[in-house]
């Protein structure tokens, strides 16, 4: 069906790569009879798939341009498809839920029927504990800011969805412990952080129901009053006022209006935002400005600097040669508001004079460490910079109670800190080799550097090859041990940029830069690395210990992605490889260094025993099959033979059934069957002269398999279908004789 531009033509703004596209659909119910324009745009269908023929370039509003080059964009909806394949009509009941669901069932006592009547909240508490499992156990706890404000927004939009269910006590961390049960074992990552997940739940839901009572209370009373007005919107400045007076966030009061069928003026909402942001962080969406408020900020830089507590220039940032720097706390925050003290377990943010702490920018994660005083830490997970010239350290109060005015030391951790270097210092190295073995086309296009990993991606049009990969990893390894020095310079951009310095696309650079290069003055490489880069980085390249990528693959169209470690992480990786390459060449009774030739033989070895194995098997089949071949059923004239073949396979079916047919041309049918792997399979047979009575081998096999949970098909003659229950097989091969009976009518 050609449903027109609106429906089956793809484009992402008003210029740009865009194209027709296919949109595949399911029917649902097919049985409600034949398909028609009017009946699509109706919940018979699900879309599941979409291709996107991209060939065009849109220069304007009636301007396509072809493009060079054309490719299929496809998106495939995975819970779609699941969905399918178990034969429900939700995303939300697949198996992957069922343990979430269950988990909320327990807390609401519903049961099955009472929550299929009201699903709405049962599908947004297990879809929101399912996303914010995995945003916290990859790092991103709730917050104020950026990636840490949607995790918040998600965990309390479930947290309010389960007042509807009359959930007023912290339930998520029970969610989402199912949602770990069920997918822990391929997300590692969840089990590993399956405690600080349900952790930050509860902590997240605490501090809601602190905030949202109040702001709520007073959203109530300004939609009663709109409703009174025949008003339909709420307007955005009253948003703002909740917001920025209770804490109630706009997500929440947008939610609660439609609700009640009214709505709030967006724009209106981030005009006031806007007049509270702070000059620094212009451009930023809605949702990152989160609960900064732009004048708290202002007024308290304007504060330490007026009391000489800080300098004109603000809080001291020196993340590359200073790990630990001691002074006066200036400033504490809980939930964003100033306060004199704070308790154990408070989320804190904490202002010194100065900080070694890398703030996470680049691609290069923040550090993390602990501040420490007479009587109390606090452990750093973060640094921020909410207003020019203030650093906040974001923690957790571990132990005692800090105080503003303590003196303490702001430590960085280390260790983390040292793994992070080698994997930004490596990292410079790769970008390095790829342009040696792939060209210089293959540049940057977004990386992410950690303690544990780095993750690069470049723009190359196809896979890396096994050859390629290891050329890179040769390369970075030789730039390893040459030990070469980097040379870190501030600088002029325009200077940098003269001398030679790649920049970044899309990152934004001042008009002083730092300047990370590497080089072999006198070798033939020269100058092999030379980038603008304000993170943290080795003193020599061979401080890098070892590199080893650990993967490579498609990261999106034309960006390819390279997974690799270094340093301790490799170590460790080398360490494991060759216990696993030991014992395995132990249990084969060979050295390492054979470890390969022995493979070969052994593989040659089974192969030859599986084909012997097999061999003796269709013997044995045949034994089976000549055994039954006088036992066929006379139905009318026809013989009829079922029979299950305990030691056959497909093939070997098809290979009996061909000879039942030829001593059988005429007037025969059979049905055969074995079990592979605790499934039925059946083969039927139907001679040419029977076909025309109207008995078709397709149509008998799909009788037989319905029965065993399956299906199949195949040509009148010969057809094939596989089942799932093989303790029905006897009970379903009793049916054919009836079955031929019938046809035979």
């Amino acid at each position: 069906f050609y449903l027109g531009r609106a429906d089956n033509f793809w484009e992402m703004a008003d210029t740009g790569p865009c194209g027709p596209c296919s949109e595949i659909h399911i029917d649902l119910r097919p049985e409600e009879g034949e398909v028609t324009e009017e009946t699509l745009d109706t919940d018979r269908f699900i879309e599941l798939w979409n291709l996107v023929f991209i060939q065009y370039n849109r220069m304007g509003p009636n301007t396509l341009d072809p493009l060079p080059a054309t490719h299929v964009d496809t998106g495939l909806g995975f819970e779609r498809i699941v969905s399918i394949l178990q034969n429900v009509d939700s995303n939300y009941k697949i198996d992957l839920f069922e343990g979430a669901l269950k988990a909320v069932r327990d807390l609401t006592e519903h049961n099955e029927e009472e929550m299929l009547a009201d699903f709405t909240p049962y599908r947004v508490i297990a879809d929101h504990a399912r996303t914010a499992a995995f945003l916290i156990a990859d790092g991103v706890v709730p917050g104020n800011m950026s990636r840490n404000y949607v995790c918040r927004m998600i965990i309390r939009r479930a947290a309010r969805f389960g007042g509807k269910l009359d959930l007023h006590e912290p339930f998520l961390a029970k969610v989402a412990d199912a949602i770990v049960d069920a997918y822990g074992e391929f997300y590692p990552e969840l089990e590993k952080n399956r405690q600080t997940i349900l952790d930050n739940l509860t902590r997240e839901e605490i501090r809601f129901a602190k905030t949202v009572e109040s702001g709520v209370s007073h959203l109530d009373d300004l939609l009663d009053e709109l409703k009174e007005s025949d008003e339909k919107i709420l307007a955005g400045d009253k948003a703002f006022d909740l917001y920025a007076t209770y804490g109630l966030p706009f997500e929440i009061t947008r939610d609660i209006a439609k609700e009640i069928g009214l709505d709030v003026n967006e724009d209106r909402f981030v005009a006031a935002m806007d007049a509270h942001r702070i000059a620094s962080g212009g451009g930023k969406a809605m949702g990152e400005l989160g609960g900064e408020d732009a004048e708290m900020y202002a007024n308290l830089v304007a504060e330490l600097q007026a009391n000489g507590k800080l300098g004109e220039d603000g809080v001291a940032y020196d993340p590359y040669s200073n790990l630990e720097a001691e002074g006066e706390v200036l400033s504490l925050l809980v939930d964003g508001q100033p306060v004199e003290t704070a308790n154990v377990g408070d989320a804190v943010e904490v202002a010194m004079p100065e900080t070694g702490f890398y703030i996470e920018a680049g691609g290069q994660v923040g550090d993390e460490g602990v501040i420490r005083a007479a009587g109390w830490a606090v452990n750093v997970s973060a640094t921020r910079k909410p207003a020019p010239g203030l650093i906040l350290h974001v923690g957790t109060v571990e132990s005692g109670n800090p105080k503003i005015g303590d003196i303490a030391s702001a430590n960085v951790d280390e260790i983390r800190r040292k793994d992070i270097m080698r994997n930004h210092t490596a990292t410079h190295l790769l970008h390095s080799a790829l342009h040696e073995v792939l060209g210089d086309h293959a540049r940057q296009a977004g990386s992410l550097v950690a303690p544990e990993k780095l993750r690069f991606d470049f723009t190359h049009p196809e896979a890396m090859s096994t050859e390629e990969i290891e050329k890179v990893e040769r390369y970075i390894n030789e730039r390893v041990l040459e030990n070469h020095v980097l040379d870190t310079e501030v600088k002029s951009l325009q200077e940098a940029m003269d001398g030679g310095a790649t920049a970044l696309f899309g990152e934004k650079y001042g008009e002083v830069v730092r300047n990370v290069r590497m080089s072999a003055p006198s070798t033939e490489l020269g100058v092999f690395s030379n980038e603008l880069c304000g993170g943290t980085h080795c003193a020599s390249s061979g401080e890098v210990g070892t590199f080893i990528i650990t993967s490579e693959g498609s990261a999106a169209a034309g960006i390819r992605r390279i997974e690799a470690i270094t340093g301790r992480a490799a170590y460790d990786l080398i360490q494991k490889r060759f216990s696993v390459l030991n014992k395995a060449a132990a249990m084969m009774t060979t050295t390492p260094e054979k470890m390969l030739e022995k493979a070969q033989s052994s593989l040659g070895e089974i192969k030859e025993m599986r084909s012997t194995i097999q061999h003796l098997r269709q013997n044995l089949a045949a034994v089976d099959f000549s055994r039954v071949l006088d036992e066929t059923s006379d139905v009318g004239g026809v013989e009829v033979l079922t029979a299950v073949l305990k030691e056959a396979n497909v093939e070997t079916l098809r290979k009996m059934a061909d000879k039942f047919r030829e001593r059988n041309p005429e007037s025969a049918v059979a049905v055969l069957a074995c079990v592979v792997g605790e499934r039925p399979m059946l083969i039927a047979s139907v001679t040419d002269d029977l076909v025309k009575r109207g008995v078709k081998a397709g149509d008998l096999v799909k009788f037989v398999a319905t029965p065993l949970g399956g299906g199949g098909g195949g040509r009148p003659t010969l057809a094939q279908a596989g089942g799932k229950d093989a303790s029905k097989l006897d009970e379903a091969l009793g049916s054919v004789v009836g079955w031929v009976k019938e046809k035979l009518k």
